[in-house]
């Protein structure tokens, strides 16, 4: 099977890999060359710059690199994908922050470069950011699996601990917790322990913009940080410690992915059913219908609209494949590729800039794999056979 890559939506820093940086508010194909023979394995954004992981463990990269967030050892903008060359070790799994990015290898070390102001990349106070990679000293065993947030990371490591690094939700949690100190995980530079967990099997990660959120072996989901938005379902404002989610919330299912957009979470059980919360302003969370009783779309809902409830998306029942940006989501389910949330660069991939309230069907594509950057998207497809290209033209 022959493959392309397609991205749309923001595109100020060539983050789309199509060698301009001209926002698309529909799929185009993008540059491949570096590519060459390569599989693609796993497609991750940032901020304004994008990650392609190949199945040997390769890493290509383009868009925004002013902090060096692209590994190549300057801090110029990639217009289209390149080789990350100064790799020496395979690649399992990549997670990007809004201009830093960590790797973690086969042998479960992390890599880190990119922005350093808050702390972000886990060694020390110094260097402010690198275009180099840098390994995170801090982790003194293998690491499972990373996590980056807007300023923040994590990592789950081989003895079931969760660490935590960078200052990205300090000032919240100062001005929730005062006049009360600020645990030591939300205030270091370096990998930190994070408590609450000692009795749990933590397995995955993930992160928004200030929040964490930790899946257990056992199926139940812990999340602490902000919860200004709902994001950790209802509660206090802050959460200085992993708190856990009550399962009856999802009917009392057990979680096998998670997912975190800045301020929203999503969640598939092991049933396969979708459940969204957290920030709803964009339509994010997938839960409006498309129309009301008129026929009528529906107005955006207030800034700061939000649901701190559970609520399952059933369109997306049995997805094998989600991915969040800050704002809007990408699902494969059934092989058809489904957007929704933001849209203001076009990133929801149905040509216009408006927001898309629930699932939508982004036609012409045959998904494998999709990835999202904060304002941008991706998506990894089969190439059509010729018999059905020539099908598609006698239905046009």
């Amino acid at each position: 099977m022959e493959f392309c890559l397609h991205a749309w939506g923001a595109n100020s820093y060539g983050q789309l890999g199509q060698g301009h940086v001209e926002d698309r508010a529909a799929p185009q194909s993008s540059d491949t060359a570096a590519l060459h023979s390569r599989t693609a394995r796993a497609v991750i954004g940032g901020g304004g710059h994008t990650v392609l992981l190949t199945e040997n463990g390769e890493v290509l990269v383009c868009g925004n690199n002013h902090r060096g967030q692209l590994g190549l050892g300057h801090t110029a903008n990639v217009l289209t994908f390149h080789l990350c060359s100064s790799l020496s070790q395979r690649v399992k799994s990549v997670a990007c922050g809004w201009d830093f990015t960590l790797l973690l290898s086969v042998c479960g070390e992390v890599l880190a470069c990119g922005s350093n102001s808050f702390g972000q990349l886990g060694v020390g106070e110094t260097p402010s950011h690198s275009a180099n990679l840098l390994r995170v000293k801090g982790l003194k065993e293998p690491v499972l699996s990373v996590a980056a947030g807007l300023r923040h990371s994590l990592a789950v490591t081989g003895s079931a601990r969760v660490y935590q690094w960078g200052t990205g939700l300090f000032r919240q949690a100062k001005r929730a917790l005062s006049p009360q100190s600020v645990p030591p995980h939300l205030n270091s530079k370096v990998p930190t322990q994070v408590p609450g967990l000692d009795h749990e099997t933590p397995h995955t990660v993930t992160a928004g913009s200030a929040h964490c959120v930790c899946l257990t072996v056992e199926g139940d989901l812990f999340a602490w940080g902000s919860n200004k938005f709902g994001q950790l379902t209802p509660g206090e404002p802050f959460q200085c410690c992993p708190t856990r989610l009550d399962r009856s919330l999802l009917d009392g299912d057990k979680v096998m992915l998670v997912w975190s957009g800045w301020t929203h979470v999503v969640a598939q059980t092991e049933g396969g059913r979708v459940f969204t919360w957290g920030r709803d302003d964009y339509g994010q969370l997938g839960q409006t219908a498309a129309t009301d009783h008129t026929g009528q779309k529906p107005e955006r809902r207030s800034a700061g609209a939000s649901v701190s409830r559970p609520a399952e998306v059933k369109l997306l029942c049995g997805a094998t494949q989600i991915a969040c940006g800050s704002e809007h989501n990408l699902a494969i389910v059934g092989g058809r590729l489904l957007s929704w949330g933001w849209n203001e660069h076009g990133m929801c991939g149905d040509g216009t800039e408006v927001d898309v309230p629930q699932p939508r069907l982004v036609p012409s594509l045959r998904p494998l794999l999709v990835g999202c950057g904060a304002g941008h998207s991706v998506a990894v497809c089969a190439t059509k056979t010729k018999e059905e290209e020539e099908e598609s033209d006698l239905r046009l």
